[in-house]
């Protein structure tokens, strides 16, 4: 007798199918992780990303309750929707760490970023950047002969809209802070 060559799970109608049930997109989520605020701990945490082979897009950590020694770790990432939620888990078990929150899924939240961008250039290219850095309200800072430093605060799409523009105009240099995150409304997040 000869073997059939029917793939398993070819169809969902299949008694035995074995496709997995869920999606294999990429989502970006940002992750609110409130932490001890003692050596040791960022490194926990950024290790279990390293360690997993996990990306993360951003990072930014500050103190925010002095008198209880907690900082806040603002992570922005991807992943499908179960990574996503294998990594809220693996956050969760870190002894340092005292809540996890997912300012994605839990409501609708407010994310800015710094950036400053320095614009060499002379000229036409000058007064053109000018133009573009009133636009997009972003401000002088710093300025020579040759050169501009803007600092535009804005969402991580806004600043990359800006810098797109003004590559073409001698765009050198750029710093970003990373993406600061507060859930909008009452939410245990935007303590």
């Amino acid at each position: 007798m000869s073997a059939l060559n029917i793939k398993q799970g070819s169809t969902s109608h299949s008694a035995y199918n074995l496709r997995a049930s869920y999606t294999e997109t990429s989502e970006r989520h940002t992750l609110a992780v409130i932490v001890v605020n003692a050596p040791g701990v960022l490194a926990r945490v950024i290790g279990l990303f390293a360690g997993r082979g996990y990306n993360i897009e951003s990072l930014t950590v500050a103190e925010i309750d002095h008198a209880g020694h907690r900082s806040r770790i603002t992570i922005v990432t991807s992943g499908t929707p179960q990574v996503i939620e294998q990594i809220k888990a693996q956050l969760g078990r870190i002894v340092a760490v005292h809540e996890v929150h997912d300012l994605t899924v839990e409501g609708r939240a407010v994310e800015r970023e710094l950036g400053l961008f320095k614009v060499e250039g002379t000229g036409e290219q000058r007064i053109e950047s000018l133009r573009l850095a009133e636009i997009f309200r972003a401000r002088v800072v710093d300025s020579t002969l040759n050169s501009f430093i803007y600092e535009m605060t804005g969402t991580p799409d806004k600043l990359d809209a800006f810098a797109e523009l003004m590559r073409p105009l001698g765009l050198s240099n750029i710093a970003r802070t990373g993406v600061a995150a507060l859930l909008r409304g009452p939410g245990a997040a935007s303590k």
